[in-house]
């Protein structure tokens, strides 16, 4: 690294760090933890060698301060033989608007209550629409933890690593490769849980289960072993597998064995020692963002909580923590405590949070961001969709062409968004059992430090840009 962006870098931390031979030395927490947000914007809204600089040192000095990326796969590990009781569920929070702001809340309200279960994670589709790669994601993330005083394990996550049907279709070896691509980015990252989403191409219209699955079952393997040779030493990733869509019919034991059958089955084939998965995702009645009326507020849903106990008993019997929600953010709060009386390992949540976002910016950004909208997602709007359907569908088309505007948003707009934040995860986070969770992690979860690699951060990046296939 250039010796002047060290200088400056160490003059805008007030020289409260001291680097030397690729290590960070915190010489003042205090100041470290007052400037964790400007690495975060640095990281979030410029490019090149500074943007590289501020994600370099913050994951050096998270490490440095004991807050380290980890696999939660030994934890879940636990859950499925019975180590760890069933009484709590783990959120897997997609972070989609002001990352860092957001993951403050997070650990703030993740710090009152002793918990540290928590999933913080992003898809391989959403990386496009909110402009967030993997290391400006673990730049705000690990940021956030520094500014809040958290220490401890962080649990990063690639959601839906999904392979795209039609680009599988055309170009089956191109599509794969762009997928490995990103992997080997995440992992380079520091995330260390990684949900292979080859669900895309389970064909129902195949007359036995194992021919619906067959596709899925053996692109799953294949995935699973390519993580296993590219973990850094001593971590497992934890490898999460899916056997339907989201929003699709709800998911039957029968699919569940002739998924998991298969995929040992053609894991094996490939390294007969391979750890496999941690979980596996199941379809239960919801769908990912929720279904908005014409007057704009949400359709009930209705969850087969049986459903999600059945199937997370059938996963453990092979081996695996249970099974995983998706699509549950806009669940009325009085449901999630059922995801814990049902056995649910995890549960995901993304678009409240963003609702959230929307409900308390200024209007006049708000009329912008439609204006934008209007203009430029006009493509998506059917002919029955009234105003706020349509601006629910699309809103999330705005996050990263206003990434910008969303970073400087005056304090007292900051703070009220932030509160709200706090108070929803508080609450949440209370229902889903994870009080006192930070002490369960403790004993089974031991953070393997992996030393972030220079060329990463200032060069990998951007060879890695067109190859990953995001901006297909």
């Amino acid at each position: 690294m250039k010796e002047a962006l060290v200088s400056e870098f160490v003059a805008l931390l007030e020289n409260s760090i001291e680097f030397k031979d690729g290590q960070v030395k915190v010489l003042k927490p205090d100041v470290v933890k007052k400037h964790a947000r400007k690495l975060a914007e640095i990281s979030a809204l410029e490019k090149g060698a500074r943007s590289g600089a501020a994600r370099y040192f913050t994951r050096l000095i998270a490490q440095e301060l004991g807050i380290i990326p980890a696999s939660i796969h030994e934890l879940y590990m636990a859950r499925g033989t019975g180590a760890v009781k069933p009484t709590f569920t783990v959120p897997a929070i997609n972070l989609r608007v002001t990352t860092f702001d957001c993951a403050s809340a997070v650990f703030r309200a993740a710090k009152k209550l002793d918990a540290n279960a928590i999933l913080f994670e992003i898809a391989r589709s959403e990386m496009v629409y909110t402009d967030q790669r993997p290391n400006e994601y673990t730049t705000s993330v690990l940021a956030a933890a520094i500014a809040e005083g958290y220490r401890g394990p962080v649990f990063l996550q690639g959601d839906h690593f999904q392979v795209k049907p039609k680009a599988y279709s055309t170009e089956p070896a191109k599509e794969l490769e762009a997928l490995k691509t990103l992997m080997k980015e995440a992992i380079a990252a520091g995330w260390f849980n990684i949900d292979v989403d080859t669900s895309t191409l389970v064909d129902l219209d195949k007359t036995s289960i194992p021919e619906q699955q067959a596709v899925n079952v053996g692109l799953s393997a294949m995935f699973t072993q390519f993580l296993r040779a590219h973990q850094p030493a001593g971590v497992n990733i934890s490898v999460g597998g899916e056997i339907g869509e989201v929003g699709g019919h709800n998911s039957t034991v029968e699919e569940l064995r002739g998924y998991l059958d298969g995929y040992q089955k053609e894991l094996k084939k490939l390294d007969k020692d391979a750890v496999g998965l941690s979980k596996v995702s199941i379809q239960t009645g919801t769908s990912h963002g929720g279904i908005v009326l014409p007057d704009g507020t949400m359709a009930k849903v209705s969850v087969d909580f049986n459903c999600l106990l059945e199937l997370g008993n059938v996963a453990k019997e092979y081996g695996l923590g249970g099974a995983v929600q998706h699509g549950a953010s806009t669940l009325p709060e009085e449901a999630f405590g059922h995801f814990v009386q049902h056995e649910g390992l995890e549960i995901h949540l993304a678009t409240n949070f963003m609702n959230i976002w929307y409900d308390n910016i200024p209007a006049d950004l708000k009329d912008e961001i439609y204006k934008y909208l209007r203009d430029t997602s006009a493509g998506e709007r059917k002919a029955d969709m009234t105003d706020e359907q349509f601006y629910y569908k699309t809103r999330k088309n705005a996050v990263g062409p206003f990434k910008k505007q969303s970073w400087n948003q005056p304090e007292n707009i900051k703070s009220k968004i932030g509160q709200a934040w706090e108070d929803q995860f508080t609450r949440l986070f209370t229902v889903l059992g994870l009080q006192g969770t930070s002490q369960i992690v403790a004993k089974v979860v031991h953070p393997v430090v992996v030393a972030p690699v220079e060329h990463d951060y200032f060069v990998g990046e951007t060879e890695a840009e067109d190859v990953t296939g995001l901006a297909d």
